[in-house]
């Protein structure tokens, strides 16, 4: 694809309509609308007169966007504060960060970023403390850090990795493989896998995984620029050494176009056991396959063009259920069924329809993860109040061992292995950039020590404090969220203040580490809040499904609550109160802004949801049915046209009071984003500046609604470190001249 188009190759600037400005004059681009582009559904006539931005590649959303990147800069460079921000967050950024050892064959890895390295780099050591050896660096697979290592799995005696290759952010992975011991890179190559598991058969000979048929585009010029909808997923298997156009067709449901697979082998290498999933809905079907008894092994079947032969244990959409481990036929699962927050739960294959729980539902608290480690012992992590607690129990019996200790905050990653008697986790907090921590079991007593300890230059966390409050939303529901302020702040009212939230898909929002919004507390004297709203996992399965298709007004009555509470408890006021969400949380803020205009001083909405009712026919949206629901069906158009932010901007200041008018809003988007695709952020930025931003004497929009549109990046994985760190120097230059908050040193 040629290049986004820059000022210095416009061939034509789009006509643009003049806006009053309170701090500059602002001319805004004008795409030509389509009047006659209009669609009758369930007896409603829906105007969408900027449906041509729907097409990525066309000369005119192209000549939209790059006049849009320039309007952007315009504002931007405005903001007189930005380059002390640039400075300070990257100073802070600047310090090094690990992820957990694990063990594979008779090695250790671990992945390290050492400050602002574009990826991280993937080490192998013979030991814990022994030398470190570069396995894969990213960061020599293009000149500007944009390929990035998206997903791995390593052959059951660690002789080979395969890996997926990221390009600009896409969702689309290249597979490589690469011989461990000698880092010699293979000639196989695998190529349109999205969304797709690993899993090596013990025989070390090849590893199953996904792949999507090749998009129905005129000239792919450049994947994940395309918005075809993503259907008929496959699992295939690949013999090493082979052509990928060799691959077995193990699995694929030709009558299910959306359905899509995760395979794992079992520690034993006895069996796949097939996820199948049709939505992000916690629920999956549960197919399995003993590979023992293929007489002929995999390569029968690709002999006989024959699928695998797949035994159905779970043939419904009823409840989740995630392998936790197996001794031999008997199974053990973590699952939601019959059980909200979550349970583990046994079954023989020999005996398949008789379950008994293991650890039975928590009153209280979600359990979000459970592995096995020395054989026989369980390390299960649960959520309580929106923090994590850890502890460890029997794998036979189900009885609690020991709880182990830890601070208030989140574990981001548990590393263990089932013949281990040792396992790592990672803990972090909002104001804990990252701890490393063994727990050696050996002798019968969990063993405590801190195995890696990140520590950040010129930077003090005593300076600030952490509190979790709950706001009361419009129903009387208690809605938790956390806020980081200053130590000691005076709740005047007068501070400036971030609010971000998600509230969907069961995602639980944890306390962790951000730089940049510490930095906003610190040099900015800011309020920064994290709301944990229904539609979220905080609670477990009821508190999604309390956020979710009919229930999705919850989600933001709860985030405006709790905006007003931060308000009421003195913590900032209207104008200088900013709300944050990334993703859903962008449709989240979207909809705020819609509905409560003169809430909010300031909105960032990255790469959001914005069209509800044509979300379903782009790339994997789909997907997001189980959240939303689906426009082609009466009753839930109804839900969704009520909310849509591409459909309810209006006026605020046609409804009787004049001096009501949008927050300062920029929306977020990346021209390889192929989840959540482009169009939905420009649809809406050009709705929201004809709308609001009209040379109408009667109109009242004197703050800015302009759009940020990053190339080369995606929805947000594998962004090199500086596009991270231009995006958050952009985004809160933007919050801090919109607040009028003033720069501390």
């Amino acid at each position: 694809m040629a290049p986004l188009l820059k000022s210095n190759v416009i061939s034509f600037m789009p006509e643009v309509m003049p806006c009053k400005s309170r701090m500059w004059p602002l001319t805004y681009p004008r795409f030509e609308r389509d009047e006659t582009c209009i669609e009758s559904m369930h007896g409603h006539k829906i105007p969408d007169p900027y449906r041509p931005l729907e097409v990525p590649k066309a000369r005119a959303t192209q000549e939209f966007i790059a006049s849009q990147v320039e309007l952007t800069k315009s504002v931007l460079s405005t903001c007189d504060t930005k380059e002390k921000l640039r400075e300070r967050i990257t100073a802070v950024y600047d310090y090094p960060k690990s992820s957990c050892p694990y063990r594979r064959g008779n090695k250790c890895f671990y992945s390290h970023n050492s400050g602002l390295q574009a990826q991280s780099v993937l080490y192998m050591q013979d030991s814990l403390d022994g030398e470190a050896e570069v396995l894969l660096d990213p960061n020599t697979w293009s000149e500007d850090g944009t390929k990035s290592l998206e997903i791995m799995k390593f052959s059951s005696n660690a002789e080979y990795l395969a890996y997926g290759q990221s390009s600009s952010g896409s969702d689309w992975i290249t597979i490589k493989v690469i011989h461990v011991a000698d880092k010699i890179t293979l000639d196989d190559t695998l190529s349109w896998v999205k969304f797709s598991s690993l899993a090596w058969t013990h025989d070390n000979r090849g590893f199953f995984y996904n792949r999507y048929p090749k998009p129905t585009m005129n000239e792919i010029e450049d994947e994940g620029t395309e918005t075809d909808s993503n259907l008929f997923q496959e699992l295939r298997y690949h013999f090493l050494g082979t052509d990928q156009s060799q691959d077995i067709l193990c699995w694929r449901d030709s009558e299910h176009a959306q359905w899509f697979s995760r395979a794992e082998i079992t520690d034993d290498g006895q069996y796949l056991v097939l996820s199948i999933e049709e939505s992000c809905d916690p629920v999956n079907r549960l197919y399995y396959c003993n590979l023992s008894t293929l007489p002929q092994g995999l390569e029968g079947l690709r002999q006989n063009k024959e699928h695998l032969p797949m035994i159905k244990l779970i043939d419904n959409f009823d409840a989740q259920y995630e392998l936790v481990a197996n001794e031999g036929s008997l199974f053990t699962f973590l699952t939601n069924k019959d059980a909200p927050k979550n349970k583990l739960t046994r079954v023989s294959l020999d005996d398949p329809s008789s379950w008994k729980d293991v650890v039975p539902e928590s009153e209280s608290d979600v359990l979000t993860s459970a592995d096995l480690v020395n054989r026989q012992q369980l390390v299960l992590c649960y959520m309580s109040d929106v923090k994590h607690l850890l502890q460890l129990n029997d794998l036979q019996s189900g009885h609690l061992l020991q709880k182990l200790p830890l601070e208030i905050g989140s574990i981001c990653e548990i590393s263990s292995r089932p013949e281990d008697a040792d396992f790592f986790y990672s803990f972090t907090s909002f104001l804990t950039p990252g701890i490393i921590y063994r727990c050696d079991l050996s002798s019968g007593t969990p063993d405590l020590s801190v195995l890696k300890e990140t520590k950040i230059a010129n930077w003090d966390r005593s300076l600030f404090e952490i509190r979790q409050e709950f706001a009361t939303s419009k129903d009387e529901t208690r809605v938790p969220m956390f806020v980081v302020a200053k130590k000691g702040l005076v709740r005047n009212g007068d501070h400036p203040a971030v609010l971000y939230g998600y509230g969907g898909f069961n995602v639980s929002l944890m306390p962790y580490f951000s730089v940049s919004r510490l930095v906003l507390v610190q040099h900015y004297g800011a309020v920064v809040a994290t709301a944990n709203t229904r539609g979220g996992g905080e609670y477990g399965e009821k508190w999604h499904k309390a956020g979710a298709l009919a229930n999705k007004q919850n989600c933001f009555d709860d985030f405006i609550a709790c905006g007003e509470h931060l308000i009421k408890e003195g913590y900032t006021q209207n104008k200088k109160l900013c709300i944050e969400g990334g993703s859903n949380g962008g449709l989240l803020v979207a909809v705020c802004i819609n509905q409560r205009p003169d809430l909010f001083g300031c909105a960032l909405a990255h790469v959001g949801v914005m069209d509800m009712l044509r979300f379903q026919k782009f790339t994997i949206g789909h997907a997001w049915i189980s959240d939303y629901g689906c426009a082609d069906i009466a009753e839930e158009f109804d839900w969704l046209i009520k909310y849509s932010p591409l459909h309810n901007v209006k006026r605020p200041w046609e409804n009787g009071t004049k001096s009501i008018q949008y927050p300062a809003t920029m929306l977020f988007t990346a021209d390889h984003d192929d989840r959540v695709v482009p169009s939905h952020s420009l649809k809406l930025l050009a709705t929201l500046q004809y709308e609001l931003c009209t040379s109408l004497d009667n109109s009242q929009q004197t703050n800015p609604i302009i759009g940020r549109i990053e190339t080369k990046a995606g929805h947000g994985s594998g962004r090199p470190t500086m596009k991270i760190i231009d995006e958050m120097v952009d985004a809160y230059s933007f919050f801090a001249k919109m607040t009028d908050s003033a720069w501390i040193e």
